[in-house]
């Protein structure tokens, strides 16, 4: 399955990619994300990997992500493993104008079980759907600082 999904932020690329290049920064718009772990290289260069872990819903998710290509500030790609699926991502970043980057994602999805095969098959808006649920998370940290973490009082 592949799809395609994109987002203007209204910032400068480099700010952007800032936001964007810091493993700090991912809790604030990646949702569920409850730990992460460099496994091998230098965060965010080619070959790297780092280990995410996912509350979704009741249950845990564990994906490790491999750096496949970083030529920040214009792309960044990257692979994402877990049980039965495979992600690759390709991202980049086109500078509007001065004040305004476009964030493009390209994603492919392959899966290795009848199940998750099916989901993709029959509810492919599932994925896309969540694609799109992060990319506007991020805008929303980048250009307002509205983090995805709850309090302690929510």
């Amino acid at each position: 399955m592949r799809y395609s999904t994109e987002i203007i932020i209204n910032l400068p690329r480099r700010e952007v990619i800032k936001k964007l290049d810091s493993a700090e920064n991912l809790k604030h718009w990646q949702k569920g994300l409850i730990d992460y772990e460099v496994l091998n290289g230098i965060p965010g260069k080619e070959g790297s990997t780092m280990k995410l872990v996912y509350k979704m819903g009741k249950r845990d998710m564990t994906l490790k992500e491999t750096v496949i290509k970083n030529n920040f500030p214009r792309e960044f790609h990257a692979t994402y493993e877990t049980e039965n699926v495979y992600n690759i991502q390709e991202n980049y970043f086109k500078e509007v104008d001065r004040m305004t980057t476009k964030w493009i994602s390209k994603n492919e999805f392959q899966f290795s079980s009848l199940g998750m095969k099916l989901m993709g098959w029959f509810m492919p808006g599932v994925f896309k759907k969540q694609s799109k649920k992060y990319m506007t998370d991020f805008k929303n940290f980048a250009e307002r600082g509205i983090s995805v973490v709850k309090k302690d009082n929510e």
